[in-house]
């Protein structure tokens, strides 16, 4: 079974986009090809917990195994040698990628406190989003009484989108929040 965004951005979202944006092929039209949800362990790298708390919150969230990202080089300052586990990420494709995107528009964005929306500033040249969240347990599928320490994440959204202002308007007609203001569209 098809999820509902998927079955949005097939019934609303391309023919929208091909008529606002003038494309001649349905193949133009940007879509969604990625989603990657990147948390970094920063100062609690060497505490087993924290990193287990991390990946079992990564897993809950996402439905799939985390995977640890790695140190490509010593860095002695923040006590980090190379190849040490540094953070842990997971890259969402297919029917995963639009049931988080779902979720994420519909129940988890809504449960940020004082939410007025994301930038639009956070795109990329080649129309791809980033942005991150403060607290995991804006998720329904963690709880505050489970989360031993509170970490934020980042989500990144690789579109095929050629550039900003494609990306934004893909982003928009898929349902994503953006806080509209005249400031907040100044490069």
């Amino acid at each position: 079974m098809e999820s509902r965004l998927l079955t949005k951005y097939k019934k609303e979202v391309i023919p929208a986009l091909i008529k606002e944006l003038g494309y001649k092929n349905v193949m133009q039209v940007p879509k969604v090809s990625k989603i990657t949800v990147n948390v970094g362990y920063g100062r609690f790298v060497k505490e087993n917990a924290y990193v287990e708390n991390v990946e079992k919150t990564l897993r809950l969230i996402s439905g799939q195994k985390p995977v640890h990202n790695k140190s490509t080089k010593s860095i002695s300052n923040f006590k980090i040698r190379e190849g040490m586990n540094i953070g842990a990420s997971v890259v969402l494709r297919g029917k995963r990628m639009y049931e988080f995107l779902d979720k994420l528009i519909s129940v988890t964005l809504p449960r940020v406190r004082d939410f007025r929306g994301i930038s639009p500033k956070s795109f990329d040249q080649q129309g791809n989003y980033s942005f991150g969240l403060k607290e995991q347990v804006v998720f329904p599928e963690v709880s505050g009484e489970a989360a031993d320490k509170i970490h934020g994440l980042q989500v990144v959204i690789t579109t095929t989108a050629k550039n900003r202002e494609e990306g934004l308007v893909l982003l928009t007609k898929l349902g994503l929040p953006f806080a509209i203001n005249p400031k907040s569209l100044a490069k």
